[in-house]
């Protein structure tokens, strides 16, 4: 539950300034003020940082009272969440160049091997390969769906 209470805020945080961003790549109004149509989205968007700012700092001041918060921030955990976005935003930038089967098997062994250690790398690897493998052969062979 704490999970969700302090990550919730990051995320709209991060949404908001995306929506910022955005806002600036609007076309500018050809009549009138060419900022106009830029207002209101911008507006929205820095509404939304603030507040979504504020409500992470108020999170973050009551962590003391949530032993789960600090069980979240000790041992491997912040290792294994940091790891796990690491390789999912690899995993996402050669998906399209090395294709589904080898990307998918790449990163399921990379994850395994993070969460199991190399001890288990029979499992590991096996367990990746028969997914990639499996997964590949539902969706392109038996459903006609056409991976990269």
């Amino acid at each position: 539950m704490i999970f969700i209470r302090f990550f919730m805020p990051i995320f709209f945080v991060l949404v908001s300034i995306c929506f910022l961003i955005g806002t600036f790549h609007l076309p500018k109004a050809k009549l009138g003020d060419p900022n106009g149509p830029l207002y209101f989205p911008a507006g929205v968007s820095i509404f939304l940082l603030i507040t979504s700012f504020v409500y992470l700092i108020q999170e973050w001041r009551q962590q003391q009272k949530y032993p789960e918060f600090k069980r979240l921030l000790s041992g491997r955990t912040p290792f294994l969440i940091v790891s796990t976005l690491v390789l999912g935003l690899l995993y996402a930038l050669v998906f399209l160049t090395l294709g589904f089967l080898v990307s998918t098997t790449l990163f399921l062994a990379a994850l395994l091997f993070v969460i199991n250690g190399r001890s288990k790398w029979l499992l590991n690897l096996t367990v990746a390969v028969l997914f990639s493998m499996s997964a590949w052969v539902v969706f392109s062979q038996w459903l006609d769906i056409s991976l990269p």
